[in-house]
């Protein structure tokens, strides 16, 4: 469940031998996700490994070198069960005879028989690449289609058998230079031969891949010890917490031990790395669980209120409540613990409210008092002629405050007489007051029994609920989430300070407000606060 904000996150002490510990597990796991990286894309991206350069232009002979770029293909290709294909690497093997036979050639020079041989050997391994496509079962038909289409360009001729038998003639190379046809064949045609390979099949008819064991023995059997010993501190630390619950903690750690979906080992990879205290994941997961949480929370909402507004009708709609009534007598429900420190606690209260709080409002309650009696007054016995007059208006007054002042001292008279009386045990007073109370529901489940009250109450009640459901459910669903988030960040913002200034006044810390902490002058140096009033904060009469 997502933390809320307000909640900073506890740190527990660790040792430094786990927290080494837990530092190493997971630079190991980073190094073994760069691993599951390169095992998945090390096919698609044989090329780029094998040659160690980028072409941006794949039309254009521009191919960047990246020199720093390890070569991974000698440990990589046994794993996958790659090797090289035998006619290309025929093709590459008679090309590097060729070079070093027409080395040294100049353009107009005959060639030797040597060369002459070299040419067509060179030609015939061209042309039954050309009609077998070596590249259909690995890299693609692209590649000799691209192949095919640079020997084109470069003979201008249509057909690339052709194209190839012109390029490789005595005809043509006793007109160019060699060093120039070599760094055709070495950009634009050697390169896309070399990628091609030859890759074996298991028992299972898939192509083989050895890199689990790899991963299984190197980085898969860290991992399960490190889950073993998370496992036996958290059984340690909760004595009671079974092998099973404590291995269930750590469900994160899943995807490390799955062979499909490999890529989601980035999850738990970060977790480790956030735990170790490396990086700092907690702005993210609070973006993430607040659209997430402000989702659920929505959709939860409107389930748990439909489904009490329900309830409500059900409970509305039932023939049981003249039953229901009745069972609320006292004689046929069994006091409980809880009941009983309500009636305790009410006479507790009852004196303190009537008997001391109630008689400190007298001022207020006779000016209240007095005001509504001035004006019944003047409403009914003076004539409107006569209001004008001063004597009678202060006879008015003064005859309705004395009034007032009789009215509210006979009322605080009785609050404290109840309150005293309250506050005592009396068990004839409770026993009258029960009666009553039974009297009520018994009177009030028989005129629901005898009239049509109970149906026409239970019909204007669920219609009431129902106008509810319709309007107001609605209205919530229409709201959206992103209004919801809105809210909550402007709340949020426009509450921190006060939050802060309320935490610090409950922790008695010193304020950082130097204004809070600064001597009053003029004439609030005398004044008292009104909380510190020694009669408690109010005027007495």
């Amino acid at each position: 469940m997502a933390r809320p904000r307000w909640h900073e996150s506890l740190t527990q002490p660790r040792s430094r031998i786990w927290k080494g510990w837990e530092r190493f597990v997971a630079l190991w796991a980073v190094i073994n996700l760069f691993a599951v990286a390169v095992d998945l894309t090390y096919v698609p991206l044989r090329a780029f490994w094998l040659q160690r350069s980028l072409q941006p232009l794949p039309a254009m002979p521009l191919a960047v070198p990246l020199p720093m770029v390890p070569d991974i293909t000698p440990w990589m290709d046994p794993l996958k069960g790659i090797e090289p294909h035998r006619e290309t690497q025929s093709f590459l093997a008679a090309f590097a005879q060729l070079d070093a036979a027409m080395s040294g050639h100049r353009a107009g020079e005959p060639l030797t028989p040597r060369q002459g041989e070299r040419l067509r050997q060179q030609v015939r391994l061209t042309h039954q690449m050309v009609e077998s496509d070596p590249f259909q079962a690995t890299v693609g038909s692209g590649t000799l289609e691209t192949i095919k289409n640079h020997l084109r360009r470069r003979a201008q001729r249509d057909s690339s058998k052709d194209a190839v038998s012109r390029l490789l003639s005595p005809e043509w190379l006793t007109r160019q230079s060699w060093d120039e046809e070599r760094r055709f064949w070495q950009r634009r045609v050697l390169p896309l031969v070399e990628r091609n390979y030859w890759r074996s099949m298991d028992e299972t008819g898939r192509p083989t891949d050895h890199f689990w064991r790899w991963d299984l023995l190197l980085f898969q059997s860290v991992f399960l010890l490190d889950i073993l010993l998370r496992a036996a501190r958290l059984r340690r630390r909760l004595p009671g917490l079974s092998w099973r619950d404590a291995l269930l903690r750590r469900w994160i750690d899943l995807p490390l031990f799955l062979p499909f979906w490999r890529w989601l080992r980035l999850i738990p990879v970060l977790e480790r790395l956030h735990s170790a205290g490396w990086i700092n994941l907690e702005p993210l997961r609070a973006v993430i669980s607040r659209g997430v949480v402000a989702l659920l929370a929505l959709e939860l909402f409107e389930v748990l209120a439909l489904q009490f507004l329900d309830g409500v009708q059900q409970q509305v709609r039932s023939r049981r409540w003249p039953m229901r009534l009745r069972a609320l007598r006292s004689h046929q429900t069994v006091m409980s613990q809880e009941e009983r420190e309500l009636v305790e606690l009410t006479r507790l209260w009852a004196p303190l409210l009537l008997g001391r709080v109630v008689p400190r409002l007298a001022p207020e309650l006779r000016g209240v008092l007095g005001h509504a009696l001035r004006q019944s007054l003047e409403r009914t016995l003076v004539p409107a002629p006569l209001r004008q007059l001063q004597p009678l208006r202060e006879v008015e007054q003064g005859f309705s405050r004395q009034l007032a002042q009789g009215m509210v001292e006979s009322l605080l008279d009785l609050s404290r007489g109840a309150g005293a009386r309250l506050g005592r045990r009396d068990d004839e007073q409770l026993r009258l007051l029960q009666h009553c109370i039974d009297r009520f529901w018994e009177e009030l489940a028989l005129v629901l029994e005898e009239g049509p009250a109970l149906e026409r109450s239970q019909d204007l009640i669920c219609g009431a609920i129902e106008r509810l459901k319709r309007n107001y459910l609605s209205q919530v669903s229409r709201a959206g989430i992103q209004g919801l988030i809105d809210e909550l960040d402007q709340l949020m913002n426009s509450d921190a300070p006060s939050l802060a200034a309320d935490w610090i006044a409950v922790e008695g810390l010193p304020s950082k407000n130097p204004s809070s902490t600064a001597p009053t002058t003029g004439s609030d140096s005398g004044r008292t606060p009104e909380g510190d009033h020694p009669e408690g904060g109010v005027n007495r009469a």
